[in-house]
């Protein structure tokens, strides 16, 4: 049997904040949105800080919830609409955790996508950022490609993600990102 004290311990040693599992709604996304909004207002941090946390925040979640793919039935326990979210504090860090059910077919463009934008130093991020507005390409689920861009650009860090195959259709795709204050 699953002991909850044991995810609870996990929980508290990795200082999260918030964690959320399953299907993302428009509803839950205000809701997580308002929770760490209050949850931001109890800490010391500075309000340049908190705000680019929140930015940061909003990106990832939006992302999540925009671009999960359409998956269909997985094998084993796994539900294909389900993902995951998770908020850290390590010191003056935060982390912020998303996971969701993607097709193998999209993992080479997202991968590419990503190394492109890790690769870009912070002038060569802005100036892209500025082509692909300026552009107007609309992808098939209604964005423009600027969300990682724009959590690259916000959180001043690499952005860390894995792909994990779960069958020979899909993968689980994670991305962590940290805001740090000095960056």
């Amino acid at each position: 049997m699953l002991d909850i004290f044991d995810i609870y311990e996990k929980m508290e040693r990795n200082n999260i904040m918030l964690s959320f599992k399953g299907t993302v709604t428009s509803e839950l996304l205000t809701s997580i949105l308002q929770i760490m909004e209050s949850r931001l207002d109890t800490t010391d941090d500075s309000p340049k800080i908190k705000k680019k946390v929140f930015n940061v925040l909003v990106e990832c979640l939006q992302n999540l919830y925009h671009h999960i793919d359409e998956v269909d039935e997985l094998d084993g326990p796994f539900s294909s609409k389900s993902a995951i979210f998770m908020m850290a504090k390590n010191g003056d860090d935060y982390i912020i955790m998303t996971g969701n059910f993607i097709l193998n077919q999209n993992v080479n463009g997202l991968r590419d996508k990503l190394d492109a934008i890790n690769a870009m130093d912070r002038e060569q991020l802005k100036e892209y950022y500025k082509s692909v507005l300026n552009n107007g390409t609309m992808s098939a689920k209604g964005g423009g490609g600027l969300g990682m861009i724009d959590i690259a650009r916000k959180s001043g860090q690499k952005l860390e993600y894995a792909f994990q195959p779960v069958d020979s259709d899909n993968s689980f795709f994670s991305l962590n990102v940290k805001v740090t204050p000095n960056v």
